[in-house]
């Protein structure tokens, strides 16, 4: 899968093919804006190509339109990622160095992305019902505080990561199928994934939250902790 600013050939092969074969591409963006890129051949007709720059993330139209021997119409879907980035939307408490840390292993290649998740469901779920001193972009500003809530993170990714499942897809259940002479069953309360394992906060996000040192700097409030 191409990222965006890849620079890519955009190819057609043609056959039949002969002298008065023809090929023209229009290329159409996510955004729905078209051009029409120089196309070129140099094997008398059967292969076409055609530069190409992909500016943005999201699916791609490429339209052939061949004249001549050979004459039909061509067209190609081509998904196109945004471009890796480093920065994440929001607060996240821990760093993927924090995470090989706190695992004593590699991280997991989208580490970055599921500590940005971990660090959204904690906050919506425990830190939004905790008092504890911020500053003016809501991190902590206690180390040990800072610390704790990094583990906290770290221990979420690492629940995840055991159990391979992040965004609670693995919960999603089907009422009943049949496939041949074969009929699968599923109970339907587990179809919405609300009660899948990766829904759930991990139990050492709590270990981590309760660790010494916390109790008069980290106040939990109208949140069941397991103390």
């Amino acid at each position: 899968m191409p990222d965006v600013g890849d620079q890519v050939t955009a190819q057609l092969l043609v056959a039949p093919h002969d002298g008065t074969t023809q090929a023209a591409l229009t290329v159409t963006a996510p955004d729905g804006t078209t051009s029409s890129p120089v196309v070129t051949t140099t094997d008398g007709g059967q292969t076409w190509t055609a530069p190409l720059v992909y500016t943005l993330a999201g699916v791609w139209r490429l339209s052939w339109t061949v004249t001549g021997t050979g004459a039909s119409v061509e067209h190609e879907l081509v998904s196109v990622a945004p471009a890796p980035t480093t920065t994440t939307a929001g607060r996240v408490y821990a760093t993927t160095t924090d995470l090989a840390n706190y695992l004593n292993a590699a991280p997991p290649l989208d580490g970055a992305r599921m500590l940005a998740d971990a660090s959204r469901m904690l906050d919506a779920l425990v830190l939004a019902f905790c008092r504890y001193d911020v500053n003016d972009n809501g991190m902590p500003t206690d180390d040990t505080v800072a610390a704790a809530i990094g583990r906290a993170v770290c221990a979420q990714v690492a629940w995840w990561d055991e159990i391979g499942d992040h965004t609670g897809a693995a919960g999603v259940g089907y009422g009943s199928v049949a496939i041949g002479s074969v009929n699968l069953g599923r109970s339907v309360t587990s179809v919405s994934g609300d009660d899948s394992a990766a829904r759930q906060l991990a139990p050492q996000v709590w270990d981590e939250l309760r660790a010494p040192g916390l109790h008069d700097k980290l106040v939990i409030g109208a949140v069941a902790v397991p103390w």
